[in-house]
Formats: C-alpha cells, structure tokens, sequence
C-alpha cells in the first residue's frame, strides 16, 4: 500500500492547464506532438487531436468558424510552439491572440427626436439624396406617416396632429423636405387599424362558425328524440 501511495500523482502536482475545458489528455496530447520529428505524421496527429477537440465540446458544432477556433486553440495550447500549418494557411502568434476587435460605432442620434428612432434619420438621409419628382414625395409621405405612427405609439395620450409632423420632418431634414399640400399622414394608421379589424372579423367568424355547428348538433339530437318520442306514441296509440 505504501508503494501504490507513493506512485500516485495528484493533479496538483502537475503543470497547469492553459484551457482546462478540453482536460488534460489533449493538452498531453498537444505538447506530444512537438516531439513528432516526421512532418507529414506530426500534422496529421494535429489533425486528428482537432477533429477529438470538437467532439468533446458539443456546444460549439453549430458555430461556424469552430474548426479555425480549435486551431488557434491548438496554438494556445502548444504555447506557440509547434511546427503545423493550420488550413487557413495563417500561423496564430501570440499578438493574434492579444488582438482586440475594432470598435464599433454606435449610432448618434438627436435627443430632441429621440421618439421617432433611428430608423427615421436614415429615411430622411435617404429621401435627401434622391432626384426630385413624384418617387421622392410619396417617399416622403410615407416618412411622415410612419411619423405620426410612431410619435402616437411613443405618446398615446396627446393628439398628434399634421402640423406637428410637417414641423419635425423640416427639422430633421434642415428644411430641405416639405409635403405636399393635399398629402395625408394616416396611411400606416389606417393600414395598421384595418389588419386589427379583419383580424378581429376573422376571429370572429370562426366563433361564429363554430357556434353553429354546435347549435345544428343540439336542434338534430332533439329533433331525434322527437322523432323517437312520436314514433313510441304511435305505436302505442296503434297498441290501443
């Protein structure tokens, strides 16, 4: 007992995992492969280990790029030290590792018309670099009545009226976009209001539908029993 104690070896002993979710046999694995002198067999063993790598993490089988990630992985592991080349053709350094993505702009937009979005600003960015002429104002048209659908789902308990979206969109456009002088900012709100109502219509037809089936089964069951009651009375008047 005394000799199988001394022989045994506790983890803590051994050197430190670099990516401890892969356990230690493919990281033994990784360093073995740096004593491989043929080239051909010390790829193909990377190769190998790779394909074992992304068997043991399921939850990176539906991620794209997840073979790339385990070489870079493999690298990290083999502290930059091994001579493979992986099928990208790009060899992981240890700067690559260190490199941080490129910042990514957020967008600016107005706090004074915050309540329409950002998606307006981009309408209206849109509409200024369009050629005059009637494509252009029914752009515009629509720009304002997704507007005035907006600013009532932002503020429902103030009446919005046309006035106060001609002002917003001159605003927003610098004054270089004006509506027409029969134009009508309900579109989107009528559209919207005539989807809730046929949804509604619907719904109810089917209620509708499925009411009568069950009031055509309760009038044929009593005209069943009915027909039986009459059928007894007469033959039992028949009897008599």
């Amino acid at each position: 007992m005394a000799e199988t104690a001394h022989k045994l070896s506790y983890n803590s002993k051994k050197e430190d995992l670099v990516m401890p979710e892969y356990g230690r046999h493919i990281q033994e694995m990784i360093r073995h492969a740096r004593t491989i002198e043929s080239d051909e067999e010390r790829q193909a063993f990377i190769e190998r280990v790779v394909g074992l790598m992304v068997q043991i993490t399921p939850q990176n089988r539906n991620l794209d790029d997840v073979r790339a990630r385990m070489w870079l992985h493999v690298f990290r592991i083999a502290e930059y030290d091994l001579n493979v080349m992986p099928p990208n053709g790009e060899i992981p350094t240890p700067e690559t590792a260190k490199k941080r993505p490129s910042h990514i702009g957020y967008p600016v937009v107005q706090k004074r018309f915050r309540h329409y979005g950002h998606n307006v600003q981009e309408l209206v960015k849109k509409a200024l670099s369009m050629e005059d002429g009637d494509l252009k104002d029914a752009f515009v048209e629509v720009i304002g009545s997704y507007m005035k659908l907006a600013y009532r789902t932002w503020n429902r308990e103030h009446y919005v009226s046309d006035d106060i979206i001609i002002e917003d969109l001159e605003a927003l456009s610098e004054g270089k976009l004006k509506f027409k002088d029969d134009v009508k900012l309900d579109t989107l709100a009528r559209a919207n209001a005539r989807k809730r109502q046929n949804s509604r219509s619907n719904g109810r037809g089917r209620d509708d539908r499925g009411r009568g089936r069950k009031n055509d089964n309760r009038g044929g069951g009593r005209g069943r029993n009915n027909n039986g009651r009459s059928n007894n009375g007469r033959k039992n008047y028949r009897r008599k």
